[in-house]
């Protein structure tokens, strides 16, 4: 056990501006995902995102194609 937590252990004082900005994207982005998976996974919020997923294989022409 000892081990473990000399493995784990973090010194908060030494660390620079680059690893508290890293820190932080990291933990937002976890954060983030969770929030992502827990709507879209939720069966109440099924309906609406089942009713889009044809979006991605819609060959509908846009204004980019039409320049062209």
């Amino acid at each position: 056990m000892n081990n473990l937590r000399e493995y784990f252990h973090t010194n908060w004082a030494a660390m620079t501006l680059h690893d508290w900005i890293g820190l932080i994207i990291t933990v937002a982005a976890f954060i983030g995902m969770v929030w992502i998976y827990a709507r879209v996974f939720n069966p109440k919020n099924k309906e609406r995102y089942e009713s889009q997923r044809h979006i991605p294989f819609d060959e509908e022409n846009t204004d980019s194609e039409n320049e062209k």
